[in-house]
């Protein structure tokens, strides 16, 4: 919510504010007089029409020169927003252009000497896919970047992209810009209440120095459980405010909390007393957490599960103690972010906020109490004892009670374990992986191509290097979840969050901005009706030269309405021959290989022989590796 000192502004008018093109705006108004009125009154027409100053219609036509080669504002308030972002590392701020916030947009570009190059502005073509990239990249690394918005519409442009973020529990900043001297159709009193009910917290700071402190307050509040999106509505006034003699504060990090250490010995004594103890683990908030945990598992030597394969931050899958084990019989279950029939660490999820948040009572499905769980930050069914507490940040208290605790002869016992478990767990996988490979050979010479020859030939291209899949697969039929080892946090980041679509392409552009400068390859298998909803995020990658591969599931129709509106016409009796109306993408084909190659990007295809398939993924990884995107067009079965 937002407080009292960040309360919104309601006052119609402020002293100072800019009335850039307010005559421009009268005029429009006078001109859709109809020519009845006019002549009815002809001095009352006159007198609300005030033409347009030569400097207001050069500045929007994009003529206008600074009015005197002298800087007239030496030290402009949106200088030391940029200072605050830069010191809480926050590496790129995504945004599609809005007049509301280029105070901040030319601080990013100009502050500093030389120019600045972090954060580093990343120039988006929808609000949706800005936040979307925010996301991708907030799942990848665990912590927030910036996506700007341009007031009332460009809030609405992004609201999509906001939701599927609060259900996933992922970490950004939404920096809204407010001028409230210019559209008026742009602008409000509480922008911030377009999307309370879908954000963690939003402030709307009245002065300089309560702006700089909002941001601050904004990370913190975003990495905090439950983590989620978090916005702050920035006035023009304040980014063009010279700011004298005002001074950044230092940036304070968040502090979560853990578990005290009356209980992190409680469960240091219970699994060391355990004679088979297991960690099921589900995802954390960093990749600090998932090696915490490892540290965790290879101290008492438990046999662990994962959620890698579902998302970002979980166990590595390939890690000799992930698995079943050598004894299916635990004694013992400690939840680490997961559910336990003894006890479980979990962190709060965002559908503890919608009790103060959605003040509007939407009551949004998936975060109403006792729903069903869905997303990686919505509410969970509970079993057994639960602590509402951060895992991640509870494990260092419980490494440092068990090695405290731990006798040599429990060391030894515990070697001995952890050597079973590993043996077990190593012919458990081969038997596992035998199995899916005569699963995924059904099909495999078929054309179009089978979205399991898809994931089967990417694999040995992209074994040895470090990727991410980005990309939701369940469209996909996620063949990855038995071909691939998923063994970063980072491997696989999971699906939409609410299940939307238009996610995709931005989502994957974000997960590559993290990438380009670690190394990492980004995987996209897209979906083509998701594609299609905002394929500007191709200009994107291509502008800024993301490593990012983005292998086209072209099934040709929204498939999985297809399937639901057959089912209706069959039980209806009416046959399923007229199916396609609606839901399929025939009459004409689309080439989403011209549509990247409009946009600037390499591509090839449509492929629909399967046999073309693996030179053509290897045109692709080469291509990525050497730092820019490639997409390949594949004609491919419905799942």
């Amino acid at each position: 919510m937002s407080t009292d000192k960040f309360a919104p502004q309601t006052e119609a008018a402020k002293i100072g504010r800019r009335h850039f093109l307010k005559g421009t705006a009268a005029g429009a108004a006078a001109l859709a007089v109809t020519p009845a009125a006019q002549a009815q009154n002809p001095s009352a027409f006159a007198a609300s029409y005030s033409a347009p100053s030569y400097q207001q219609i050069q500045r929007d036509t994009g003529l206008l020169e600074a009015p005197n080669p002298e800087r007239s504002v030496v030290r402009p308030g949106s200088d030391l927003m940029v200072q605050v972002l830069k010191d809480m590392g926050v590496e790129f701020v995504a945004s599609n252009n809005g007049s509301s916030f280029e105070g901040i947009q030319e601080s990013i570009a100009n502050y500093g000497a030389p120019p600045n190059q972090m954060p580093e502005y990343i120039t988006a073509l929808h609000e949706e896919s800005s936040v979307d990239m925010a996301n991708g990249y907030g799942k990848a690394e665990g912590r927030p970047m910036a996506a700007m918005l341009h007031g009332t519409i460009g809030i609405q442009h992004a609201s999509m992209a906001i939701y599927q973020a609060f259900y996933s529990g992922t970490p950004m900043i939404l920096i809204v810009g407010r001028d409230d001297g210019f559209i008026q159709a742009h602008t409000a009193n509480d922008m911030a209440a377009l999307c309370r009910s879908f954000t963690k917290w939003d402030a709307q700071p009245k002065t300089l120095p309560e702006c700089l402190e909002a941001l601050q307050e904004a990370y913190r509040q975003a990495v905090t459980p439950p983590t989620g999106p978090t916005v702050v509505v920035i006035d023009m006034e304040l980014q063009k405010e010279e700011a004298r003699d005002v001074v950044v504060p230092p940036f304070r990090p968040a502090v979560i909390e853990g578990i005290d250490v009356a209980t992190a010995r409680d469960i240091a004594q219970q699994l060391l007393a355990a004679n088979n103890p297991r960690l099921a683990t589900g995802a954390f908030r960093t990749p600090e957490g998932v090696a915490a945990a490892v540290e965790l598992a290879e101290l008492i030597g438990a046999s662990a599960s994962t959620s890698a394969t579902q998302g970002p931050m979980g166990f590595p899958q390939r890690h000799p103690l992930c698995g079943p084990g050598a004894d299916t019989a635990y004694d013992y279950v400690l939840g680490l972010e997961a559910n336990s029939p003894q006890l479980s660490l979990q962190r709060p999820s965002v559908a503890a906020l919608t009790a103060t948040r959605d003040t509007a009572g939407i009551g949004f499905g998936g975060l109403r109490a006792n729903a069903p769980a869905e997303g990686r930050g919505a509410a969970r069914p509970q079993q057994g004892t639960t602590l509402s507490i951060d895992a991640q940040a509870s494990i260092p208290a419980i490494i440092g009670e068990v090695s405290r605790l731990m006798t040599p002869e429990q060391r030894r016992l515990i070697d001995e374990r952890k050597a079973r478990h590993a043996q077990a767990n190593q012919e458990a996988r081969m038997s596992a992986l035998r199995d899916a490979i005569e699963d995924k050979k059904k099909g495999w010479d078929l054309s179009p191509v089978s979205t399991a020859r898809i994931y089967a030939e990417l694999w040995p291209l992209i074994m040895n290097e470090d990727w991410c899949l980005a990309s939701p697969s369940s469209f996909s039929s996620s063949h990855h979840m038995q071909l691939w080892d998923h063994n970063k946090p980072y491997s696989y980041l999971g699906g939409q969050g609410a299940g939307g679509m238009g996610y995709g392409l931005g989502a994957c552009t974000g997960a590559a901005l993290a990438a380009r400068a670690r190394g990492r390859i980004v995987i996209n298998v897209q979906t083509d009706g998701d594609f299609n909803y905002a394929p500007g995020s191709v200009w994107t990658a291509v502008h800024h030269q993301l490593p990012m591969l983005t292998v086209m599931h072209n099934n040709r129709a929204w498939h999985q309405e297809f399937m639901f509106i057959q089912y209706m016409a069959g039980v209806r009796g009416r046959g399923t021959d007229r199916g396609n109306i609606g839901t399929t993408l025939r009459d004409p084909f689309i080439n989403y290989a011209k549509l990247a190659e409009g946009y600037g990007m390499k591509a090839e295809g449509p492929i629909d022989d399967p046999t073309q398939l693996a030179a053509a993924l290897q045109r692709g990884i080469d291509t990525v590796k050497g730092g820019e995107p490639y997409l390949i067009d594949v004609l491919t079965q419905p799942r």
